[in-house]
This record gives structure tokens, C-alpha cells and sequence, in this order.
């Protein structure tokens, strides 16, 4: 049986909680100010750093790859996607943003201020830590 949590512990964990909620608050918002779903401005996101296949989408936003194809086919429809052939495996078909996607994905991250204003309070050195206390908690290599 894992031993309950501390008090401090609880109460990080309930202002992880509260930080989580207000982000995607706001993301769905911004992705409706682009007639997108908070899916659709996800996988746009994900596109604008890099083509990538179908599968590839899934795992990243831990969902089935069936998901991603119609999220897909919604952005292909709307001119912010395309596929194209992966020059690395042409029987891979990759998904990439169009100039138009790659607007609108950099407008999407733009308007996101909650998670920016708060974190500009914080000096350097504090993001920097809090960024490494959060790479730790997630098991992620520092970079």
C-alpha cells in the first residue's frame, strides 16, 4: 500500500492540478479564436516544430492514430495541413503544416499569456530551476 501524501506534497500537487486546468482554459480558448478545437490546435502545434507521421502524432498526444487521422483530415480540409511523402521512407506519408498552418500555430502560441506573464515574474534563475524540477518530475533528460 503506497503511504499518503504530506501536506506539502498534496497541496504541489493541487496547484499543479490548478495550473493544468487554467492552461487548457486558455488553449481551448485561443484555438476557438481560430475556429480550431483544442485537439486541432494541439496537433497543429506539434506539426509547426516538425513533419511527422500519423503514429507519431498519437503517441505524442497519447491518443489512437484513427483520432489523428480525422483531426488530420479537419486541418488538410481548412489549408493548414498536408501530407506529403516522408523523403526518408516514401511508403510513410507525413503530415506537415502549410505557410498558412505555420501562421496560425505561431499566432495560437502567441496568445497563449497565461503560462508567459506569470513565468516573467520569475527571474532566470527560477525558471530555470522550475524547469528542471519539472523535466525531473516527468523523467525527462535535461537539456
Amino acid at each position: 500500500m503506497t503511504p499518503r501524501a504530506d501536506h506539502l506534497t498534496a497541496e504541489v500537487v493541487e496547484l499543479i492540478g490548478t495550473v493544468v486546468a487554467r492552461y487548457h482554459e486558455e488553449y481551448e480558448h485561443a484555438a476557438a479564436e481560430h475556429s480550431l478545437t483544442g485537439a486541432q490546435a494541439r496537433v497543429l502545434g506539434l506539426l509547426a516544430r516538425e513533419p511527422m507521421p500519423m503514429r507519431r502524432i498519437a503517441l505524442s498526444l497519447k491518443c489512437e492514430p484513427s483520432n489523428v487521422t480525422g483531426i488530420v483530415d479537419r486541418l488538410e480540409s481548412r489549408g493548414l495541413v498536408e501530407r506529403r511523402p516522408d523523403p526518408a521512407d516514401r511508403r510513410v506519408k507525413l503530415a506537415a503544416p502549410t505557410e498558412t498552418g505555420r501562421a496560425t500555430a505561431a499566432q495560437l502560441r502567441d496568445s497563449l499569456d497565461f503560462a508567459r506573464e506569470p513565468l516573467g515574474e520569475l527571474s532566470v534563475a527560477e525558471r530555470a530551476l522550475l524547469k528542471e524540477l519539472l523535466q525531473r518530475m516527468l523523467g525527462v533528460s535535461p537539456e
